[in-house]
């Protein structure tokens, strides 16, 4: 391995050098059907033709231009997300953590604009933001906190779907409450419907901002363009990241009107958001999304793993739930998962945790009917070679 790159990921012992759709291969010749995604990032697998002729072509054409100029990619993308979203304007970054900042600054500086002294965010335990020193502080999870203290002030957490909680939370400092529709990282654990529409109305009713973070729910995960449609509930501020660019970074934050007339120019930036590269590639993703029909495959393939899923469940007692949306799913064990992660790699299956105890399934937005059940397959086997060993 090489020695030069800092060592802040635990990494498994495989080596990924090319994929094409569902299926990922090493550097042995080794081919794995990849439930991963690069974390919820390849929407459209690996290699995707449509995404491949569009970045070379712009590639041609041109990686990088200036914010100071204007942008024809990028604009067609702000009004795409616009449309799609029913929020009124954009701006973008780079990563899910760089959209979370800027939803942050946003916030505050929407109540500074006012006179007002409400700079407080609320956010929910379990959640999880970012890596920068902000955002890790908006995580609702002390473990990433570990050794970066003195940590920005201004954040609260609660437990999520206690709306009693949250109210006797919310103060005359409150600013924001910063919310994932679906929790990935922190176990997949969902916001009930009635909790985010009752946290709209208390946003409502006091004139709080609603912030929800939909970097890895976003872009069709949930079988929905936006994770909120499940709801009928529309946040002041959304952000973005992950399968916005299909693999390309790119991260978007998205606000209405009344909000967004808080930046300015000067207020904030980011040198490489929002280039023609990373805005071809997201423009290639949505419309993609569309002409295939991936929305309608999700939610089909999604019903198809949760079922498979809760037939495994309904045969191992040390299943304790199957949960999530569309494709993004968890299997929470009564132990932990490592063991089951390992072993399902060397049967040509990978995946992820969310959380020691629960496994997680990320495949592509186009993932197949035969892929899902291969996928099963090799699940099933592998947790009862480990039972058996």
């Amino acid at each position: 391995m090489h020695n030069h790159v800092m060592p802040t990921y635990a990494r498994f012992p495989l080596t990924l050098v090319s994929g094409k759709g569902s299926r990922a291969t090493d550097d042995q010749g080794r081919e794995y059907l990849d439930f991963v995604s690069g974390i919820a990032v390849n929407g459209l697998g690996h290699a995707h033709p449509a995404m491949v002729k569009a970045l070379c072509e712009q590639a041609g054409a041109m990686l990088h231009c200036s914010n100071l100029f204007h942008i024809p990619a990028q604009q067609q993308l702000a009004d795409r997300l616009c449309q799609l979203s029913g929020l009124d304007t954009a701006f973008f970054c780079n990563s899910g953590a760089e959209a979370n900042e800027a939803a942050i600054k946003l916030a505050r500086k929407f109540w500074f604009d006012k006179g007002a002294a409400r700079r407080t965010i609320i956010t929910a335990t379990q959640s999880f933001h970012g890596r920068t020193l902000q955002t890790l502080t908006a995580t609702g999870q002390d473990k990433v906190k570990i050794g970066f203290d003195p940590l920005p002030p201004g954040f609260e957490h609660v437990p999520l779907n206690d709306i009693a909680a949250l109210k006797a939370t919310v103060n005359d400092e409150t600013a924001a409450i910063l919310l994932e529709p679906l929790q990935g990282e922190g176990g997949v654990n969902e916001a009930a419907d009635d909790y985010l529409k009752a946290v709209r109305a208390l946003c409502d009713e006091t004139g709080i901002l609603m912030l929800l973070d939909e970097v890895q729910t976003g872009i069709g995960r949930t079988g929905e363009m936006f994770g909120f449609e499940h709801t009928g509930v529309v946040p002041d501020i959304l952000t973005l990241a992950k399968g916005l660019g299909g693999g390309v970074p790119i991260g978007a934050m998205l606000a209405n009107a009344n909000v967004a007339t808080a930046f300015g120019p000067g207020t904030h930036g980011s040198t490489f958001g929002g280039n023609p590269l990373s805005c071809t590639a997201a423009l290639t993703v949505l419309e993609v999304i569309k002409k295939e029909d991936l929305l309608a495959n999700v939610r089909e393939q999604g019903a198809r793993l949760r079922k498979g899923l809760q037939h495994l469940k309904d045969r191992n007692q040390r299943i304790v739930d199957v949960r999530g949306q569309g494709l993004l799913l968890g299997v929470a064990f009564e132990t932990e998962v490592a063991g089951i992660i390992e072993q399902c790699r060397s049967n040509g299956l990978l995946l992820l945790s969310a959380g020691p105890k629960v496994l997680r399934f990320l495949p592509p937005l186009n993932v197949t009917a035969e892929e899902i059940d291969e996928a099963l397959t090799i699940l099933s086997r592998s947790v009862a070679q480990l039972e058996a060993a």
